[in-house]
This record gives structure tokens, sequence and C-alpha cells, in this order.
């Protein structure tokens, strides 16, 4: 095939029958399969959709799994939920098992698990349980090492007394010191072990869970279960609406936590953080990590009241506007300027970046030129 038919061929799949017919192009039987498969779709208005049955719901969601990769079934099915409105369909268990699993369907799944009928309860933990089998195994190491070596660093003590130093790494970064009349090293920094204590920092994860935060919220129940594995960090995640749902009692499944959490509803920061507030036990050991686009229906002035008193407390405090792979939401600009004016800048967060942003943290670098180098 010529570049010029392949181009006529990418432009009537693209366009659709009645938009390229003078083009000239005809399509081969697997060609015709996929455009019949993106006309229902597309042009649900004209040519009747999907229809309204799971077997046909089921049959569509096999053909575009067998003619475009997963990064594009991903996105016809995410348009096919919101184009068709599948929601009543979703709770069919054939209709959820041909579904390819992704962040997104795991949101809708949390969204209606009020809804979810017994028959398809199963079927919906299974979908949830993979997609976070999946992102447990892409980012709980890189979390691990991010966030150990960050504490082990944090715990690094140049002022050790006799029976702390660490005398091989002393000796080494103390060559240059060497006096051959003496025959010794005069070591001018002295390295220790560290204080050892069971929990080195306590990080807090306070989720925004309305509507526009859903996938922010899946990869923050992923992030607080890895945390919690660490045995130097006291791990809190807090959920918030109008009410706020401390769950760090469920951090240890994040399938149950998933299922605990109500998506949709109004927003109360400053409830929020007030709340998280009570959990702080010693300001310097703890990150607090807000995530939220930063929409406040609770009291503003309050709530900038309680940030400027955790940032002079000495605590590290971290504004996410989302932790998902679309970028910024739309987001409460002015806040987030005057959150910024007491040095805790908001930004949005990829979730494999994360990892770094938490060490940044805990070693309390300014968070500022993190922000300037992702720019």
């Amino acid at each position: 095939m010529s570049l010029d038919d392949e181009a006529a061929r990418r432009w009537r799949l693209i366009l659709g029958g009645e938009s390229a017919d003078g083009i000239g192009c005809s399509l081969t039987l697997s060609d015709g399969r996929m455009d019949r498969a993106l006309q229902a779709l597309y042009d649900s208005d004209r040519k009747g959709g999907l229809g309204s049955s799971a077997p046909n719901v089921s049959r569509w969601l096999g053909d575009i799994r067998e003619y475009f990769p997963t990064s594009v079934v991903q996105v016809l099915q995410r348009d096919a939920i919101e184009r068709l409105d599948m929601t009543r369909l979703l709770m069919e268990p054939e209709v959820l098992d041909s579904l390819k699993p992704d962040v997104h369907l795991v949101a809708d799944l949390i969204a209606m698990s009020g809804m979810i009928p017994a028959k398809t309860r199963d079927t919906a933990r299974q979908v949830v349980r993979k997609v976070v089998n999946e992102l447990l195994a892409k980012l709980a190491e890189p979390t691990r090492q991010s966030v150990q070596g960050a504490l082990n660093r944090a715990a690094r003590n140049r002022r050790p007394r006799h029976n702390d130093i660490d005398w091989p790494r002393t000796i080494r970064a103390n060559l240059k010191n060497y006096q051959p009349d003496y025959q010794t090293v005069i070591p001018e920094v002295r390295y220790g072990y560290g204080r050892r204590r069971q929990s080195m920092r306590h990080i807090i994860l306070c989720i925004d869970q309305s509507g526009s935060m859903a996938a922010s919220v899946v990869y923050s129940a992923i992030f607080g279960a890895v945390l919690a594995t660490l045995p130097s960090v006291t791990t809190s995640l807090v959920v918030f609406d109008t009410a706020v749902i401390d769950l760090t009692d469920q951090l240890e499944d994040p399938i149950d936590l998933l299922f605990s959490v109500r998506l949709g509803g109004g927003t109360d920061i400053n409830g929020a953080v007030g709340y998280c507030q009570q959990l702080v036990r010693s300001p310097q050991d703890t990150v607090f990590v807000l995530i939220s686009d930063l929409f406040e229906g609770g009291v503003e002035t309050e709530f900038m009241r309680r940030a400027t008193n955790m940032v002079a407390s000495g605590m590290q405090f971290v504004t996410l506007l989302a932790l998902s792979d679309e970028g910024a939401p739309a987001y409460n600009a002015e806040l987030a300027g005057r959150l910024a004016t007491l040095g805790v800048p908001a930004f949005a967060c990829t979730p494999d970046k994360f990892p770094a942003l938490m060490a940044a943290a805990i070693e309390r670098r300014d968070l500022r030129e993190l922000v300037e180098m992702r720019k």
C-alpha cells in the first residue's frame, strides 16, 4: 500500500462513511469491522449505537479489543461510558468482565459501589483487584526505594557520640586529611549511624473525594498501602467531602479501602485539615500531603490560618492538585497562590514522580525547586 493509499484509509476511518464517501477509498473486510465499531460509538445518534443489551455491548467490546491497541481501547471505553451512558450496563457481569480494566474504570466502579447488585459485586472486586495489583507491581518498589533512601539520608548524624561513629565512612570521607608526620587521619567531619527510631516520619495523606478527584483517590490508596508497609513510616489516610473519614485502619487492603470511598459531594478542606491536625504528634517529623483541587466549600480563612500554623510548626506541607496521569485539573488558582506565599506550592503530580516527591519532602528540600524542574 502506498503512502497516499494509507493516508486515504486513515482519513476514511477517521471521518466515517458519510463524510468520506467522496475520497474513493474502499475498506477491507477487517477495516470494515473496525469502521462499524467506531460508527457504533461516534455515530450512535444516527446508527442506533451499541444497543441497550449486554450481549451487544460485549460483542462491541470484543471487537475493539481485537482491532485496536490497549491505549486506544481504554479511550474508546471511556468515550462509550460518557457518550452512551453505559453506567447501567456496567452492572452486568458479562459487560464488566469484557472491559479492559484501568484506573478510570476503577473510579467508575467506586462511584457506583453503593448501587452495584449482588450478582456483579464479585466481578467488580476482581476488576478493581486486577488494576490495583498491576499498579502495585509498577509503583511499590520505586516508592519503597525512594522513601527508604530519603529516611536513611535523614537519619545520618554529623555530630555522633563516640560509640555511634561510623568509622569506615568517616575515614573514607577524611582521607584527604591524612597527616604523614603522624601517620593518621585528622577527621574534620564525623559520620554516625544515626538514632534508631521505630518511626522516623509520619505521613498523612488527606484526599479530596469529590468526583473530579477520582483517579487521584485510586492512586492515593495505592501509595498509602505501600507506605504503610515501611517500618520507619507511620501512615495515615483520610478522605473527605463535607464529611471526614479516616481509612487508616484499611491500608492493609487497598481493595476494601477503595470500596469504602464515596466519590462526589461537596468539599470542606478546612474541616479535613482540622481533623488531620489532631493526628500530629511531632510536627518536625510530619509530612502532610493535601490532594485537592482547592475548591473550598468550608471556611477558607480558617483553612489558611491552619495552613499557616502547620508550616510555622515545622511540618512539611505538600499540596497536590492531582495525583494522576491526566495533568492539572481545573483548580482554585487564588487559593493556590495564597498557599504559595507560605512556601507551599500547589501542583499536579504524576504517579511515577510521586516517590521522588516524597523523598524530597522527607529530606525537607524546598519543593518549589522541584516544581521549577517539572516546568
